[in-house]
């Protein structure tokens, strides 16, 4: 069987390092190329067969958009599957990136070894793409089982409109950045309620769903370290961290 091969694209050297030594030592993996700014990531494309690029978002000379943007104009480096490597407040660059080809994204810090289930989520997808039908009612569990494995209940009406919000921004990651303007109006009026409804009772489910567990166990749940969960996220930050967790899954 072929392995899996992956570029990385990022400019933080250790970070590089930490993701080529575990990918490699994975079975079905094998990095196969590593550039530290957009223009040496763009040449390595074209010199190397790549079935993944890890892109960073921040980059010199060129940035992660405008390498996606070259990715999208040449015929021969389309077929790549590229994960982009973001930060919390990158939500808008977020935004443009998947408008310029980019399907998946993991915020840092992140676990290596999610990273290595995200890869080998992507390449079972393009082996075996999903009837639509099929595909949103197994997501709608996912969503369900995920609420309930953080701990909110079902009886709450956060976990109603937190359930509808998650699965808006699977559809449109755009979401994230009109939470106000979008996402909540969106909930809002399939529950027949008011945007500040939904945004105090999605609110209170976080609240209860970090009284309810050990920082541990969340560090457990959603991939990040201890120290990056121990303060209570937005609620935009929440949603974002739900989607991303789901498209491991």
């Amino acid at each position: 069987m072929d392995k899996i091969k992956i570029a990385i694209a990022d400019d933080n050297r250790e970070l590089v390092d930490l993701m080529s030594d575990y990918l490699s030592s994975q079975p079905n993996m094998e990095v196969v190329a590593i550039a530290y700014n957009g223009k040496m990531c763009i040449n390595m494309l074209k010199e190397h067969q790549v079935d993944i690029l890890l892109l960073d978002v921040i980059m010199p000379y060129l940035d992660g958009i405008a390498v996606l943007d070259a990715i999208k104009e040449d015929e021969d480096l389309k077929a790549i599957s590229v994960i982009m490597l973001s930060a919390f407040g990158q939500e808008a660059i977020m935004s443009q990136a998947a408008e310029y080809g980019a399907s998946y994204f993991i915020m840092k810090p992140f676990e290596a070894e999610r990273l290595a289930i995200q890869i080998n989520h992507i390449m079972q997808n393009r082996e075996t793409p999903a009837d639509p039908k099929t595909e949103k009612k197994q997501r709608d569990e996912l969503i369900n089982n995920f609420i309930k494995e953080i701990g909110i209940p079902p009886h709450l009406k956060g976990y109603a409109y937190l359930k509808e919000a998650v699965s808006l921004v699977l559809d449109d990651p755009d979401m994230l950045n009109k939470v106000t303007k979008l996402l909540y109006p969106g909930v809002a009026k399939k529950f027949d309620t008011t945007p500040p409804r939904v945004e105090r009772s999605i609110r209170n489910a976080i609240e209860i769903a970090w009284s309810n567990n050990e920082t541990k166990q969340l560090s457990k749940i959603f991939g990040y370290s201890e120290e990056h969960l121990e303060a209570k996220p937005p609620n935009s930050q929440f949603i974002a961290m739900v989607a991303e967790s789901l498209k491991f899954d």
